[in-house]
């Protein structure tokens, strides 16, 4: 018979309560500190969930909390050196506390003032490593609560603290998008909607959108295929998710099918294709002979899983995209050049990019993406199109880039959105992508 006890942390923290705040801040405080090394929250949230065993409705607390406290990294951390003589140590200590200030700023966290200040003194009482802090937690945050206009005052005179993002981060926005930086910076710190993109092998809008209406579930079409639902769901929870009706993809992202200008019987080239979701569109769209190529296995069989999904089938390849190692020598009617870039245009889903972020990141990688860009224009046809995306907002990486390829093989530039800058709004909500469209002379 099954237990009907609370479940209970295992390992460090094993008296929380997993349904505890206390519980959430020690694991946000644990996955913070593994971001602050160097590791993206993802991988972070994924090695804190498999050491604590954590349920389901903990791991989502624990992920909130984590997401809330980077998009307010720059007040927090600010405010923890005014409260602070010298970084606490672990660091742990440190983002436990950082955690706990990002909760008592935040206006929409549903718990009061007292409760966090108590939680916070039961997730370091409950952690051998911290436990000694105890007090510390306690009267850190109580004296935030006593002087909370003067410290925040303070704090917001700088630039970190005011827009949550490194210095150079900021100066970068004001310098590359001098009218727009402020909405740039303030765009990264949305929540993001969840987007869909309906299958049109499958079903049409209008009748995807009765279905939800059906189930009571509101959503909004805000593109050709694209549908935002007014809350978030676990995609378990998206009717026909599962049977391939419906994909998550960003109404930006969903551009990119439909400017390949695809036909049936073409042969068509996805580089950097992992996780899929744009090769997913390219064969929903047109019955072409699709190559899926990715360097990262792993990622790779997220490719041939999101495929399978919405039973669809390309030839997956692992091969560098620098390279022609995978190539069978036939050249492609269509390729779709999704590159590498530091994602500037998405800092909204992952908040943790620019505190891992390097300044000089930006200009590395638009060599890289250079030297894939120059070796897939020679596996394109004479006459042929390459669609080269990126979801950076840096012109470096973006219109910079276009334009020095163009200059570079004399491409034809053909019509496509250019830079598109992160939004959100009613009906106008996407992430910031940049799109150029090329054609290879005929001989």
């Amino acid at each position: 018979m099954r237990s009907r006890q609370p479940l209970r942390a295992a390992g460090r923290h094993q008296h929380l309560l997993q349904s505890s705040l206390a519980f959430a801040l020690a694991g946000a405080a644990t996955v913070l500190a593994t971001v602050h090394k160097g590791t993206s929250l993802p991988k972070a949230l994924a090695a804190c969930f498999s050491k604590l065993h954590a349920a389901p409705t903990a791991r989502g607390a624990i992920q909130d909390l984590s997401y809330r406290t980077l998009r307010r990294w720059g007040t927090a951390t600010t405010l923890s050196n005014l409260l602070l003589a010298a970084p606490p140590q672990p660091a742990r200590l440190g983002t436990l506390i950082c955690a706990s200030l990002a909760l008592l700023i935040d206006e929409e966290q549903p718990y009061t003032e007292h409760t966090v200040v108590d939680q916070a003194v039961s997730a370091c009482a409950a952690d051998r490593e911290l436990a000694r802090a105890k007090g510390l937690v306690n009267a850190v945050l109580r004296r935030f609560l006593r002087e909370r206009h003067t410290l925040l005052s303070d704090a917001l005179r700088t630039d970190t603290a005011r827009w949550n993002y490194p210095q150079w981060w900021i100066d970068k926005s004001r310098r590359d998008w001098p009218g727009e930086w402020e909405a740039l910076l303030t765009a990264g710190h949305q929540r993001p909607p969840l987007t869909l993109r309906v299958n049109q092998r499958m079903t049409t809008v209008d009748n995807y959108l009765s279905m939800l209406g059906r189930a009571g579930l509101e959503a909004l079409q805000i593109g050709e295929h694209a549908i935002r639902l007014a809350r978030p769901l676990p995609v378990s929870d998206i009717p026909y998710f599962n049977q391939g009706w419906v994909s998550v993809q960003d109404a930006a992202a969903q551009l990119a099918a439909p400017l390949l200008d695809l036909a049936a019987g073409m042969r068509v080239l996805d580089a950097c294709a992992a996780p899929g979701g744009k090769s997913g569109h390219v064969l929903e769209t047109a019955e072409v002979d699709l190559v899926a190529l990715d360097q990262d296995p792993e990622r790779l069989d997220r490719v041939a899983q999101n495929l399978e999904r919405l039973s669809l089938q390309a030839q997956l390849r692992r091969g560098d995209a620098r390279s022609r190692d995978w190539w069978d020598g036939k050249a492609f009617d269509r390729i779709l050049a999704d590159v590498p870039c530091t994602a500037s245009g998405i800092v909204r889903r992952h908040p943790d990019l620019p505190w891992l972020r390097r300044e000089t990141d930006s200009t590395d990688l638009a060599q890289l993406s250079a030297d894939i860009l120059d070796n897939l224009w020679s596996l394109l046809r004479p006459g042929g199109k390459l669609l080269f995306v990126t979801c950076s907002v840096w012109p470096e990486e973006s219109a910079g880039q276009a334009d020095a390829f163009a200059r570079r093989h004399e491409a034809v530039r053909l019509r496509a959105p250019g830079q598109l800058l992160p939004t959100w709004g009613a009906s106008d909500d996407h992430d910031g992508l940049f799109y150029a469209l090329l054609q290879k002379p005929p001989v």
